[in-house]
């Protein structure tokens, strides 16, 4: 019997010591851009699980 996941709690702790070139603008900006991406990302693959059902 299969197990299906209906909910998933991610925590994440996000610390700003991370040393880069990047100004800390452009820095926020690609963070964000990332976890964006990622986010419509998940929510299109959930999406289409749901369509498959």
């Amino acid at each position: 019997m299969p197990i299906e996941i209906k909910e998933l709690h991610i925590k994440i702790n996000v610390n700003g010591t991370e040393q880069t070139n990047a100004s800390p603008k452009e820095q926020n900006g690609k963070k964000v851009d990332t976890i964006l991406k990622s986010c419509v990302e998940e929510v299109m693959r959930i999406k289409s699980r749901k369509k498959e059902r």
